[in-house]
């Protein structure tokens, strides 16, 4: 896949010259309407063993999921564990994982925290603004913010909040089975974010595209 990268910045940086850089490109998300219907929708997941990463990007169509491309990619691990710097040990084993696909998705939709993320820029914020691309966050559990009253139901919801802003959603994917936690990327508002991460969920809690890519990841080459 052909794909130009905006803002280019240095990854072999401290980590307080990292927060430096999240908080610099936290200013250029966008929560915006999307420019166009969705028909594609990438699923990316990374998954670390030992000092080795692994990255698969799933593409599936909607309505009816099915997988249209996918990629793989195994090198070494760029970058040490840091908390709420996740993306600066994922991006650099995501991008060229990129590059081994065929076809260019209309969204790309993580494992992980968008603007649901003390800096208001986790990985999907920092892959959107990199590619300039629609991009949010599905993530399994909650990085920062606080909630209540979310009924049992499967398609229920209700805000994240961090210091009376709206960050994110929590949604029920399934009936009495924990949450997932949606944020904006980039380029794609917050209700889009919620419709989509439901268009695209069946019987599994996570949301087929991610679930795909992570089991793809897991996968032994």
């Amino acid at each position: 896949m052909v794909y130009q990268i905006h803002h280019q910045h240095p990854w072999a940086v401290s980590p307080s010259e990292a927060v430096q850089i999240q908080q610099q490109l936290a200013g250029l998300v966008r929560e915006v309407p999307l420019a166009r219907s969705v028909e594609t929708v990438a699923g990316v997941d990374v998954s670390v063993r030992g000092d080795r990463v692994q990255t698969a990007i799933v593409v599936v169509r909607l309505p009816g999921l099915e997988v249209v491309d996918e990629a793989v990619w195994r090198g070494p691990v760029a970058y040490p564990y840091v908390p709420g710097l996740l993306s600066f040990r994922e991006m650099p084993a995501l991008l060229p994982a990129l590059e081994r696909l065929c076809v260019l998705p209309d969204v790309f939709m993580t494992d992980s925290q968008g603007r649901a993320h003390p800096r208001r820029f986790g990985l999907a914020c920092h892959l959107g603004v990199l590619l300039d691309r629609p991009a949010l966050g599905v993530a399994k559990s909650r990085l920062t913010g606080r909630f209540e009253g979310l009924k049992m139901e499967k398609g229920e919801r209700v805000p994240l909040l961090d210091r009376g802003a709206v960050i994110g959603a929590v949604i029920r994917t399934r009936t009495k089975v924990k949450p997932v936690y949606v944020s904006v990327g980039h380029r794609i508002t917050l209700e889009e974010a919620v419709h989509l991460t439901l268009a695209c969920t069946t019987r599994y809690k996570i949301p087929e595209p991610t679930r795909l890519a992570h089991l793809l990841s897991r996968r032994k080459g």
